[in-house]
């Protein structure tokens, strides 16, 4: 029988006390009975007329885990958060089988029932939390009960089964994750993992976990009890869950916040939900396994949003398209959209699930662009702006901050092209590149980065530079400082915004068909016209298409190079230039060979 208080009795063969009651001072809880008899210790906060937060934590937490985040929110949502069984102030089965995912689920659902008997609740899990969320959501007949779920650092197991299997993003991620999972092995063998949490091992190795993350993190009030009676969790499920996968799908709205630094899982694993889930949000945020108590205040910001977006009726974010993996959902804004591999990125995040905010100086080949990404997901949205007009390019980011939130990606990738001899090189020209080449970066860099910072890191930022940039030459030496000068800065970006989690990559092309050579400034060189004829040729023959440049950019966003060759010439020129300088140097006085 299940015990009715949970206080000074295991409820699980003497595993060690329970713990005493975990919510804050002058908090009470009130228990709610599962399915199956047990005693879930459920304690809320904020007001009972507000929007509903229903808080589920993982191993080895209890509710007091969400504290930070409860103090965060407490004043704006009715807050429930409950030990899961066996941790806690809950009681524990006696029987393994009593820990399986579908027992787990009633219990959400009957807690969801008694806090909010009328209305869906906002569902919010994490690690071991998020996996009874994920189970709970892709269940038919509970999911009218969900309003919303966030899962945070947890997938689902079934999902994560067909990922195991299929390895879509590849192998090498697949083996990465496996390491990463080495842990749930051991916790199978009989014994030996009671030993090391009750002789305290265990608790000083998860500690240093729990830096990983950077910041402070608040203590956490768990007993050899949630230690112990936990390990049950992996026992009874991840075997059967990860070997038999099952189909689970959801229309359930999900946003999935997937920590930079959790030493548990890879991105990769989360991110794919997007084959699952017809309306899925996910975002990268900077922090370790443990951010809702290191890092309350942003993953309240994230949840505000979404939440708020969901109650509003009309979301700034339309439905993912399903089989979306890292950008579903996600919102980027690429300047120099309207044409070459602007345009090629945009329609290739699109086709990746992403709302598209298509930026260029010409106003309808924006609108183009947009209206293309947007029979590939719905919503985007072009602007004309200058990006060499700083007031604008600030104008643009306070606009996409109020009509869609806070971008998980931005492209700097606005440019012009110039070549000939500096000397002969009109001043107009060499002030209009620097204007738009240069100065149309740093404008974007310092209009976006402080609000994707703010909004708790893990966003990108891509500058476009060239293969000029560490490959001078006589023939572009204002074309080339400006593109040595982009990514001189984004190096020194990427320092100043590493604390932050917002990572930024210097994008490199080579020689790509893009047409830029068309509208190139060529009036410092002898025989412009015949020039520009024969570079446009060479350009269309020898250079890659914009497409395949853009795929290889968004393939690269997930692991964030601090420089990203994009094809084969930029990839040997940086070869060239890091190890062969003396040869760099030769090249650069040899002109065009026509």
């Amino acid at each position: 029988m299940p015990h009715e208080k949970a206080a000074g009795d295991t409820g699980h063969g003497g595993a060690g006390n329970a713990a005493a009651d975990s919510g804050p001072p002058g908090r009470g809880h009130r228990y709610v009975t599962a399915p199956d008899g047990q005693r879930l210790a459920v304690r809320t906060a904020g007001p009972a007329d507000r929007p509903v937060l229903l808080l589920v934590h993982g191993y080895p937490d209890n509710s007091s885990v969400w504290d930070a985040l409860i103090g965060e929110l407490a004043g704006e949502y009715r807050i429930a958060a409950y030990d899961v069984r066996g941790a806690g102030r809950s009681t524990a089965p006696d029987d393994r089988s009593g820990y399986r995912m579908d027992v787990l689920a009633a219990d959400l659902v009957a807690v969801a029932d008694a806090v909010a008997p009328d209305r869906p609740v906002h569902l919010v899990g994490h690690d071991w939390g998020s996996i009874q969320g994920w189970h709970a959501v892709t269940e038919p007949r509970y999911a009218d009960r969900f309003a919303s779920f966030t899962s945070v650092s947890g997938p689902s197991l079934d999902h994560a089964g067909h990922w195991f299997r299929s390895a879509p993003d590849g192998a090498r991620r697949v083996l990465r994750q496996a390491g990463r999972s080495g842990y749930i092995g051991f916790f199978h063998t009989p014994l030996v993992p009671e030993l090391l949490w009750l002789t305290g091992l265990g608790g000083l190795a998860l500690a240093g976990t729990e830096r990983l993350g950077g910041g402070p993190v608040r203590p956490a009030r768990r007993t050899t009890r949630d230690y112990v009676n936990g390990l049950a969790l992996y026992r009874a499920n991840t075997g059967s869950r990860l070997s038999r996968p099952a189909e689970r799908r959801t229309a359930v709205p999900v946003q999935v916040l997937a920590p930079t630094r959790d030493p548990f899982m890879v991105e990769q694993l989360q991110s794919n939900a997007g084959r699952w889930v017809d309306d899925l949000r996910f975002h990268r945020f900077h922090g370790g396994h443990w951010s809702l108590r290191s890092r309350p205040g942003a993953v309240a910001g994230r949840l505000r949003a979404f939440v708020g977006e969901v109650e509003s009726g009309t979301p700034r974010r339309p439905a993912a398209r399903r089989g979306g993996g890292a950008f579903s959902g996600q919102l980027a804004v690429v300047t120099g959209a309207g044409s070459g591999i602007g345009r090629a990125l945009c329609l290739e995040l699109a086709g990746r699930g992403a709302r598209v905010v298509s930026v260029d100086i010409d106003g309808p080949a924006a609108e183009d662009t947009a209206r293309r990404c947007s029979l590939l997901t719905p919503g985007a949205a072009a602007r004309r702006v200058d990006v060499a007009d700083a007031r604008a390019v600030d104008g643009l980011a306070s606009w996409v901050r109020a009509e869609f939130g806070v971008p998980d990606l931005v492209v700097n990738n606005a440019g012009i092209g110039a070549a000939g001899p500096l000397t002969a090189t009109p001043p107009e020209d060499v002030d209009r590149l620097i204007d738009v080449n240069l100065r149309g970066v740093v404008h974007g860099c310092r209009a976006f980065a402080p609000m994707m910072a703010g909004a708790g890191g893990g966003g990108r930022i891509l500058n476009t530079a060239s293969v000029a940039a560490y490959l001078p030459s006589r023939v572009y030496g204002a074309y080339a400082a400006t593109k040595a000068a982009v990514l001189s800065l984004s190096l020194s970006l990427r320092g100043e915004l590493a604390p932050s989690g917002v990572a930024v990559t210097a994008v490199c092309p080579g020689l790509v068909d893009t047409g830029i050579i068309g509208s190139a400034r060529l009036s410092a060189l002898p025989r412009a016209e015949r020039t520009r004829e024969r570079l446009d040729r060479l350009s269309r023959l020898g250079g890659c298409p914009p497409e395949r440049a853009a795929r290889r950019i968004a393939d690269a966003v997930a692991d964030a190079p601090g420089v990203l060759p994009v094809n084969a010439e930029a990839r040997l020129g940086l070869y060239l230039a890091r190890f062969c300088p003396g040869a760099v140097r030769a090249l650069a006085r040899v002109g065009l060979p026509f």
